[in-house]
C-alpha cells in the first residue's frame, strides 16, 4: 500500500526468476503504458521451513523495483480501506445479534431426529437427551450407537 496516492515514482513488483530487466521494462511500457526510467532486480530465495524431517520450500522469485520517468497518481478510491473496515464491522455486529435465539425459533441438537425413542411411558418425547446420552437405560436396545453394545463393568 502506498503512503500517498499522488506522485508515485517507484513501483515494486514480484516476477518470475527468468524475467530480465529489459523484458520487465517492455511489458510495463507496452501493456500498462508506463514510462520506465530504470529497473533494478533482486533474486529472492523462497521461504524454507522444516516440518518433521521434511524441508518445505516456497518457490524462488525475482523482485523488481521500477523507477518511472513521469510520476503516477492513483485514485484514493482504488483501495477503499475504510469501506472494507465498515463492512467487516457491520458483519460482526449482525453475527453477534443473530447468536441470540429469536422468538419462535427452536434450538436444535445434533441428536434430534436421530434417536429412536417412543417416549410414551417416560413422557420425554422423541429424541430425549437423557436416553441418547445414557441417562435413561430403559430403552437401551432402541438406540443405535457404536457404544450401545458395550457392557457396563461391574
Amino acid at each position: 500500500m502506498p503512503n500517498t496516492f499522488t506522485n508515485i515514482t517507484e513501483i515494486a513488483l514480484k516476477t518470475i526468476p527468468s524475467a530480465s530487466k529489459i523484458e520487465i521494462k517492455r511489458v510495463l511500457e507496452s501493456l500498462y503504458g508506463f514510462d520506465v526510467d530504470k529497473v533494478r532486480t533482486l533474486n529472492m530465495d523462497g521461504k524454507k521451513k522444516k516440518r518433521g524431517g521434511f524441508l518445505i520450500a516456497r518457490p524462488d522469485y525475482k523482485k523488481a523495483y521500477v523507477t518511472l520517468r513521469t510520476s503516477l497518481s492513483i485514485s484514493e478510491n482504488l483501495f477503499p480501506i475504510q469501506v472494507i473496515k465498515e463492512e467487516k464491522d457491520s458483519i460482526n455486529k449482525t453475527s453477534k445479534s443473530k447468536s441470540v435465539v429469536e422468538e419462535g425459533e427452536k434450538k436444535k441438537h445434533w441428536l434430534d431426529g436421530k434417536v429412536k425413542d417412543d417416549g410414551a411411558d417416560r413422557g420425554k418425547g422423541k429424541g430425549s437427551y437423557a436416553s441418547a446420552r445414557g441417562g435413561d437405560r430403559r430403552g437401551e436396545g432402541e438406540t443405535k450407537f457404536p457404544w450401545s453394545s458395550m457392557r457396563k463393568a461391574s
